[in-house]
């Protein structure tokens, strides 16, 4: 698995297998979080098959599907509402980790300078460059 830490509670990967929940579970990690809606790709695990092994592993289990590339500000506020209702620490995944990656920049643009959450981002591989107007608006509320 290639997981890449954001924060010290949120981590993102490319998509996982439900044969990787017990090595989660056993990473530490207490949710998992899965952006992206069945049938994506082929050969993709349903939502349902990693649901069920996350739980048998232990795990709290959490779709909140998002289509690639048209991530959206509510997404993004939904992501965070749902990060500060769940156990941690989290592992979010979809098809590569940047999806999952921006819908955390989003949750986090009131909270922390754009220039931090992109710097973030960049640090963890996933380049966000394209958010920067939506952080700095989402910054002026």
């Amino acid at each position: 698995m290639d997981i890449r830490r954001l924060t010290a509670t949120l981590s993102v990967a490319p998509q996982v297998q439900a044969e990787d929940m017990a090595e989660l579970a056993a990473l530490g990690f207490k949710t998992v979080i899965c952006n992206r809606p069945d049938g994506e790709d082929a050969g993709q695990p349903s939502a349902d098959a990693v649901r069920d092994a996350a739980l048998a592993a232990g795990l709290a289990y959490h779709h909140q599907p998002v289509i690639s590339g048209g991530v959206t500000e509510d997404d993004g506020v939904a992501f965070g509402e749902l990060m500060s209702q769940v156990e941690k620490p989290v592992l979010a995944y979809c098809r590569t980790g940047t999806r999952c990656t921006a819908l955390w920049a989003i949750s986090q643009a009131e909270s922390q300078p754009a220039q931090d959450i992109l710097d973030t981002a960049l640090e963890a591989g996933y380049q966000l460059e394209g958010l920067r107007p939506l952080l700095q608006r989402r910054a002026g509320r």
